[in-house]
């Protein structure tokens, strides 16, 4: 198996500071939907896992989360592409539970769902938040961080230790990461 976890917020989707509260405010960053219609064609099992506190912090119902999802996955179809499970966290940091990303827990999740142990296999995590690398790094992934305009990248990236610099990869965004998987 070959394993592509993406973030979504700022990797699939644009990132806003106001959260993504409805369908109309989800917006795809350019390329990223045909990327993920590539690397399923190429044969790699694509996830999501994204923290998303604003249904724990009231913004928006779990309902609504719902229905973004389903519109994003309707939209990827529309480009022969297919996640297999979109896993997400509603928690606020201050519930210090095992899903929120750096916690291992959605992946963990992951790994019961597919029957894998994720270091045994070909696995690629691409994120743009320190948390994203963080989860990344500690579960074996190669981890690709997204910097374009659309995400949080560019300023994680001035945030990173030369040290934890050394294991990424940097992209400008997911159509990039999918250019360097495919033509590694």
């Amino acid at each position: 198996m070959k394993l592509i976890i993406l973030d979504r917020d700022g990797v699939i989707n644009k990132e806003s500071a106001e959260y993504i509260k409805c369908v109309e405010e989800w917006i795809p960053i350019a390329g990223s939907l045909e990327a993920i219609g590539d690397l399923t064609q190429a044969g790699f099992t694509i996830t999501v896992a994204t923290n998303q506190s604003g249904v724990g912090r009231g913004y928006y119902p779990l309902t609504e989360l719902t229905r973004i999802h389903n519109h994003m996955l309707d939209l990827i179809t529309k480009y022969d592409g297919k996640i297999y499970k979109v896993y997400f966290c509603p928690h606020t940091p201050s519930d210090k539970c095992n899903c929120r990303k750096p916690a291992p827990g959605m992946l963990e999740q992951m790994q019961a769902d597919l029957n894998i142990n994720i270091r045994d296999i070909e696995a690629y995590f691409i994120g743009d938040s320190l948390r994203d690398i963080q989860l990344g790094l500690a579960m074996g992934c190669k981890v690709f961080l997204v910097t374009s305009e659309d995400s949080h990248g560019a300023e994680t990236l001035k945030t990173l230790t030369p040290e934890i610099s050394e294991q990424i990869t940097v992209v400008r965004d997911l159509a990039e990461a999918t250019r360097r998987i495919l033509h590694a």
